[in-house]
């Protein structure tokens, strides 16, 4: 790192379980977000922020006034714009020496495959079912670890899938894929503002943990967040043995 670097970063070189070379693991690392809305927007900041070398955003939605009373990467005069484009705006602007790729296109299929493969830690960040699994099982067949993050109402909740670990469990272990699941989203049910800021921020962290080899990650727990009585709690989550996506790798 040069002498600007280290000034920009002084604060996790300070900590005594980040320091030096975990700042340096970071600063060389690759992070793949996808969604760039209401978690994506304060996960992608501080990880910007950090230093993550590489930034991948990817997004095909643009801009909308609604979305601006929690989604921060975004300004009232970039309504229309690109929430991908908009993002990198922002980002580049909070910090010049990295990276940020907007992609505007909803991965999926060998895009979404390769996007992975590039990565060293992937961000779910976005707000369906159908999104959620199919990167689900691109880190699982590429073994990345996954950070998944959903807010909706009052209620939020954050986990780490890291395939890496034989013993992990992946996001289908712990909410199988079903047609006939009953999605809510934003729009019709509403969200608190600060709720996506917090899930968001939890990502990063968990992001930043995996990227530096530091602490203990959400790996096998979820975590959940009533914010409405500001009450958390964890439950634990085991791997299943006959999940069809990631059983096979015992």
């Amino acid at each position: 790192m040069n002498d600007q670097q280290l000034l920009r970063y002084a604060r996790h070189i300070l900590l005594d379980e980040f320091g030096y070379e975990a700042q340096e693991k970071v600063c060389a690392a690759s992070a793949l977000i996808v969604g760039a809305g209401g978690l994506g927007s304060p996960a992608a900041a501080y990880l910007a922020a950090s230093g993550v070398r590489r930034l991948v955003l990817a997004d095909d939605d643009q801009v909308e006034l609604s979305n601006l009373q929690r989604q921060i990467l975004h300004t009232t005069d970039r309504i229309g714009h690109h929430k991908a484009e908009s993002g990198r705006t922002m980002l580049q602007a909070l910090n010049p020496e990295i990276e940020v790729v907007a992609l505007v296109e909803r991965l999926s299929g060998d895009a979404l495959l390769e996007q992975v493969r590039q990565a060293d830690v992937v961000l779910d960040c976005t707000d369906n079912f159908a999104t959620r699994h199919a990167i689900n099982r691109a880190c699982v067949s590429c073994r990345k670890p996954l950070v998944s993050g959903a807010a909706i109402r009052f209620d939020g909740q954050v986990s780490v899938f890291d395939m890496r670990r034989d013993d992990a469990p992946c996001y289908h272990c712990l909410f199988p894929e079903a047609e006939e699941a009953v999605e809510l989203n934003c729009a019709t049910s509403g969200v608190f503002a600060p709720l996506v800021g917090i899930v968001g921020s939890l990502q990063a962290a968990e992001a930043l943990k995996i990227l530096a080899s530091v602490g203990d990650t959400l790996a096998g727990r979820l975590l959940l967040l009533d914010a409405f009585s500001m009450q958390w709690r964890t439950v634990r989550v085991a791997r299943d043995p006959a999940c069809p996506v990631c059983g096979h790798y015992q």
